[in-house]
Protein backbone atom coordinates (compact mmCIF):
# COMPACT_ATOMS: atom_id res chain seq x y z
CA UNK A 1 0.00 0.00 0.00
CA UNK A 2 1.45 3.38 -1.34
CA UNK A 3 1.84 6.31 1.36
CA UNK A 4 -1.31 8.11 2.35
CA UNK A 5 -2.10 11.68 0.27
CA UNK A 6 -3.89 12.68 3.01
CA UNK A 7 -4.36 11.58 6.67
CA UNK A 8 -6.13 13.36 9.67
CA UNK A 9 -6.57 12.20 12.99
CA UNK A 10 -8.78 14.11 15.75
CA UNK A 11 -11.19 15.05 13.61
CA UNK A 12 -15.01 15.28 15.01
CA UNK A 13 -17.18 13.38 12.13
CA UNK A 14 -20.99 14.02 12.01
CA UNK A 15 -24.04 12.99 9.54
CA UNK A 16 -27.04 15.08 9.82
CA UNK A 17 -27.56 15.97 13.58
CA UNK A 18 -25.39 12.51 14.89
CA UNK A 19 -22.03 12.38 16.05
CA UNK A 20 -20.40 9.48 14.49
CA UNK A 21 -17.17 10.24 15.97
CA UNK A 22 -15.13 12.90 18.21
CA UNK A 23 -11.28 11.64 17.43
CA UNK A 24 -11.94 9.79 14.15
CA UNK A 25 -9.68 9.35 10.94
CA UNK A 26 -9.61 10.86 7.59
CA UNK A 27 -7.40 9.28 5.14
CA UNK A 28 -6.72 9.51 1.31
CA UNK A 29 -4.55 7.07 -0.20
CA UNK A 30 -5.01 5.19 -3.45
CA UNK A 31 -7.21 7.14 -4.69
CA UNK A 32 -10.26 6.34 -2.12
CA UNK A 33 -10.93 8.71 0.51
CA UNK A 34 -11.75 6.57 4.15
CA UNK A 35 -13.29 8.03 6.75
CA UNK A 36 -12.78 6.27 10.01
CA UNK A 37 -13.41 5.76 13.37
CA UNK A 38 -11.14 6.25 16.83
CA UNK A 39 -10.49 2.60 16.43
CA UNK A 40 -10.04 2.47 12.97
CA UNK A 41 -13.27 1.08 11.55
CA UNK A 42 -14.61 2.11 7.86
CA UNK A 43 -17.46 4.60 8.47
CA UNK A 44 -17.36 5.08 5.04
CA UNK A 45 -15.31 5.39 1.80
CA UNK A 46 -15.14 6.29 -1.82
CA UNK A 47 -13.25 7.00 -4.67
CA UNK A 48 -11.60 10.53 -4.88
CA UNK A 49 -13.37 10.87 -8.01
CA UNK A 50 -16.75 10.77 -6.64
CA UNK A 51 -16.24 13.07 -3.39
CA UNK A 52 -17.09 16.88 -3.31
CA UNK A 53 -15.37 18.62 -0.52
CA UNK A 54 -16.50 22.20 0.66
CA UNK A 55 -16.76 24.94 3.09
CA UNK A 56 -19.94 25.00 4.62
CA UNK A 57 -21.15 27.94 4.49
CA UNK A 58 -23.34 27.94 8.15
CA UNK A 59 -20.27 26.69 9.98
CA UNK A 60 -16.88 28.38 11.13
CA UNK A 61 -13.61 28.13 9.55
CA UNK A 62 -12.93 24.71 11.22
CA UNK A 63 -15.52 23.19 9.06
CA UNK A 64 -15.85 21.14 5.92
CA UNK A 65 -18.40 19.03 4.06
CA UNK A 66 -17.74 15.80 2.32
CA UNK A 67 -20.51 14.24 -0.04
CA UNK A 68 -19.59 10.62 -0.60
CA UNK A 69 -21.96 8.81 -3.13
CA UNK A 70 -25.11 11.23 -1.80
CA UNK A 71 -24.19 10.97 1.61
CA UNK A 72 -23.03 14.15 3.63
CA UNK A 73 -21.04 14.87 6.68
CA UNK A 74 -19.51 17.09 8.21
CA UNK A 75 -16.05 17.02 9.15
CA UNK A 76 -14.74 19.45 11.85
CA UNK A 77 -10.81 19.56 11.37
CA UNK A 78 -9.07 23.07 12.34
CA UNK A 79 -9.24 26.99 11.36
CA UNK A 80 -5.64 26.73 10.70
CA UNK A 81 -3.13 23.98 10.45
CA UNK A 82 -0.86 23.00 13.70
CA UNK A 83 2.54 24.49 14.30
CA UNK A 84 5.01 22.28 13.27
CA UNK A 85 5.34 19.92 16.15
CA UNK A 86 2.00 20.00 17.78
CA UNK A 87 -0.63 17.12 17.65
CA UNK A 88 -3.67 17.88 16.01
CA UNK A 89 -5.70 17.67 12.94
CA UNK A 90 -4.59 20.18 9.67
CA UNK A 91 -6.79 22.94 8.77
CA UNK A 92 -10.44 22.12 7.15
CA UNK A 93 -9.06 24.21 3.56
CA UNK A 94 -5.90 21.76 3.57
CA UNK A 95 -8.39 18.63 3.82
CA UNK A 96 -10.41 20.07 0.70
CA UNK A 97 -7.52 21.31 -1.03
CA UNK A 98 -6.07 17.54 -0.78
CA UNK A 99 -9.50 16.12 -1.90
CA UNK A 100 -9.51 18.26 -4.93
CA UNK A 101 -5.56 17.62 -5.54
CA UNK A 102 -6.18 13.81 -5.93
CA UNK A 103 -9.11 13.85 -7.74
CA UNK A 104 -7.10 15.73 -10.96
CA UNK A 105 -9.46 19.08 -9.75
CA UNK A 106 -6.76 21.57 -8.91
CA UNK A 107 -6.40 22.74 -5.82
Amino acid sequence: MAEPEFTASGVRIEQRLRSLTRAGQVRISDGRLELLTSYGRVIDSAPVQAVRASKPWFAGADRALADLGGKRYVLTLRESDPAPGEPGPPSARRFIEAVHRAAGRGG
